[in-house]
């Protein structure tokens, strides 16, 4: 085997292993699923590019969430908050825990108007369970800037929350319902258990899975089919 055809294999079991992982944390720093898979690709892409410097396997993923969490707070600079209708709903709570679903929706507003720095800081620290330390690690920024952004962004929900009722307390890390990542269903990306904000839509696209460059096959020639003469029939 080549050393190429190696890495390719290499770079295709990491995708399989972590890029739903990956997926959750994007959708989480964009706040949908279309622009979550755009995240990935251009993380995934610029990952398989490195490969080779990246040398040791366990320097992959690090680099991969860096590069994600860059390009997700770059888009974030410039994206403008608009909405983006499609024919798709997601589901609504059910009765029981309409409640507790609202409070998730008004929650969900207020994060995603977050400066993007920090809403980065609070799903690294809150949703990749990180330490302060490794949050700066992964944003480039000093321990300290964590902490202030950490108690920033907090205070800011805290604040904004409060004046709109909810009381409840903001979630520890890992306490809210974990995004479901897409699944490929009668050719169609669906979503399954999605803690979104009621009313929120979202856009279904065909993934667009990241692979190793492949070789075209030959382009073959259509045959046409024997033409029949119409007339009368053979004797």
């Amino acid at each position: 085997m080549s050393h190429r055809s190696a890495m390719e294999d290499e770079f295709r079991e990491f995708v399989t292993a972590r890029s739903a992982a990956l997926l959750r944390t994007a959708y989480l720093l964009a706040g949908d699923w279309a622009t979550a898979e755009d995240l990935l690709q251009t993380a995934l892409t610029k990952t398989y590019l490195a490969w080779k410097r990246l040398g040791q396997i366990e320097a992959v993923e690090p680099y991969a969430r860096r590069v994600l969490v860059n390009t997700a707070t770059s888009w974030w600079r410039r994206r403008w908050h608009g909405e983006r209708p499609t024919e798709f709903l997601p589901e609504r709570a059910a009765p029981d825990n309409l409640e507790e679903q609202l409070e998730r929706d008004v929650m969900w507003k207020h994060v995603k108007a977050l400066p993007a720095r920090q809403r980065a800081v609070l799903v690294l620290r809150f949703y990749e369970d990180m330490s302060e330390a490794q949050t700066a690690a992964m944003l480039q920024i000093s321990p300290g800037t964590v902490k202030s952004q950490t108690s920033r962004a907090l205070g800011t929900l805290r604040q904004r929350l409060a004046a709109e009722g909810v009381t409840g307390r903001l979630p520890a890390a890992k306490a809210a319902a974990e995004p479901a990542v897409p699944k490929q269903r009668a050719g169609k990306v669906v979503t399954e258990s999605l803690d979104l904000p009621a009313g929120e839509v979202t856009r279904t696209a065909e993934p667009t899975p990241v692979t190793a460059p492949a070789v075209p096959s030959p382009r073959r020639e259509a045959v046409r089919p024997a033409r029949v003469p119409v007339g009368q029939p053979g004797r």
